[in-house]
């Protein structure tokens, strides 16, 4: 069990905002610009910005933008920011690696930093891990790297909960070759406990052990980790906000409210949602924005909830039929510490996907009476999903609830990657084909080969290098935490399944 816990110190004072960059040093490249091309922006002020000699007006904030069009060559040393440090970006780093090409990794992990007991309920609420030791307390932000692949571990019981992705199977025989990596470090194994489907009033049905399930031995988290530590010429930079991408002779230029962050000679959109809607929408970038708008996304509550004794309930993990407030639930105990019958036992629930919709509010500032009507209602289904009676279910001594507001796509496109040549810009990510760990790796992987093969060529020919500007968006089916092919019951067989809960 202490290997959950040795990434936790017992005491740390550390500045607050930190930035952590690891990796090799960015190199500097430098352009001279034509009088043509405007100056390099490098103040919080509004200014006209400028692309090189095909571009000289305004972006305007809608889709009828200019189109950037880079005419400046490309870079003797190309290197590219990707925007998300989740399990697309961080494959398409390392993937960008094997083809030479160096990289930094923006994302929004944050640092343990101490605080009081005021600051966490008015400024942190529901954001935080608290740590108590010798009277300290911490709040540690959930945000890391590895996007959803989140464990949370709360002192000092401990209790540790996946509050993210559950587990993942496998299809793809390149991905399963970073799983077998993976098995042979020992940072994941198979999930061996029973899952199943839970119908309402407590009727369970177990679903067949094929295909493996497979979980991270201590938590998610270290997977992200591992592709991180196999790169020599990846920079990462966090905690870091990209708010603004200034493309300016042949090269992008990010910032972070008005901080400069670097120039690039590509970009990758590596998260999705209203921040990368808000950061494409006078990016000069259209065609990408334009399909980034396109996707919907639902939105599921979390709940992490840990009792004093065990439930009365013999399986591990359960798709819940027929409840309106709870879609899936299972057992962090035993699926992670492996303890049966001492406490206490750490349990997450999921909601639907309706139940999320009608009760969405700003993640960032969730209303104590919201957060205290999701928990109970929540609690409620748990108790209708197992045929208990009202208020028979022992009330646990600690609870946590989470809202992802853009949890799961409802509709994609049903391609790898997109790419913009002319721009020299490209987005990755699982929603691309689906929703599963898989389809992450294998997006980032797919962008990263693109890009690679983009800049081998000079930018030359750039046209025959656009991919996935103008697919349409299909509607995608399945569970309201994910999709799982070939792990299903003879009732979960007709729905289409991908590998991963991913929320």
């Amino acid at each position: 069990m202490a290997s959950f816990f040795t990434a936790l110190p017992k005491t740390l004072t550390l500045p607050l905002p930190l930035t952590l960059v690891s990796g090799s040093k960015s190199k500097p490249n430098p352009k001279k610009a034509s009088p043509m091309e405007g100056q390099k922006p490098t103040s919080r002020k509004a200014r006209k910005p400028s692309y090189g000699a095909s571009r000289r007006s305004v972006l305007k904030k809608s889709f009828s933008q200019e189109q950037v069009m880079f005419t400046a060559p490309l870079s003797d040393d190309p290197s590219v920011a990707i925007i998300g440090g989740g399990m697309a970006g961080l494959t398409c780093a390392l993937y960008l690696e094997k083809r030479g090409v160096r990289s930094t990794v923006f994302d929004t992990v944050g640092v343990l930093v101490p605080l009081s007991y005021e600051l966490i309920e008015q400024f942190l609420g529901w954001r935080t891990v608290c740590v108590l030791s010798k009277g300290q307390i911490f709040g540690k932000w959930i945000h890391g790297l590895g996007g959803r692949m989140g464990t949370r571990v709360i002192d000092p019981q401990p209790l540790i909960f996946d509050h993210a992705a559950q587990f993942f199977t496998v299809g793809d025989p390149r991905f399963a070759q970073l799983v077998d990596e993976w098995l042979e470090k020992g940072l994941i194994r198979q999930w061996q406990g029973m899952i199943g489907e839970l119908e309402v009033g407590g009727h369970f049905d177990p679903l067949p052990s094929l295909p493996p399930r497979y979980i991270g031995v201590n938590g998610m988290r270290p997977l992200a980790d591992s592709i991180l530590s196999q790169t020599t010429l990846v920079d990462v930079v966090r905690p870091c906000w990209i708010s603004k991408l200034d493309p300016f002779n042949g090269m992008w230029h990010l910032s972070e409210s008005g901080k400069p962050q670097g120039q690039y000679d590509a970009i990758v959109i590596a998260h999705n949602g209203k921040c990368a809607n808000r950061l494409l929408a006078s990016s000069g970038l259209p065609l990408v924005a334009r399909q980034m708008k396109k996707l919907e996304l639902s939105s599921v509550w979390a709940l992490l909830a840990a009792f004093e004794d065990p439930l009365p309930i013999p399986f591990e993990g359960a798709f819940v039929k027929g409840v309106d407030s709870i879609s899936w639930m299972a057992n962090n105990t035993k699926k992670l510490l492996h303890s049966q019958n001492s406490g206490p036992h750490c349990w997450t629930f999921f909601s639907t996907a309706a139940f999320g919709k009608r009760n969405k509010v700003p993640q960032e500032n969730i209303p104590t009476v919201t957060a205290e009507k999701v928990k109970e209602a929540m609690l409620a289904g748990v108790e209708t999903a197992l045929g208990l009676s009202a208020g028979s279910l022992n009330r646990p001594f600690f609870t946590r609830v989470q809202l992802w507001g853009a949890a799961l796509p409802i509709n994609t496109p049903g391609i790898p990657c997109i790419f913009d040549p002319h721009g020299r810009a490209g987005i990755c990510g699982d929603w691309l084909m689906g929703s599963r760990l898989e389809s992450a790796f294998l997006s980032g992987m797919a962008l990263a080969n693109h890009i690679a093969d983009y800049l081998q060529s000079g930018g030359a020919r750039p046209d025959e290098f656009a991919v996935g500007l103008h697919e349409e968006f299909q509607p995608l089916e399945g569970h309201d935490i994910g999709q799982f092919p070939g792990l299903g019951s003879k009732k979960m067989d007709e729905a289409q399944a991908y590998h991963q809960l991913s929320i």
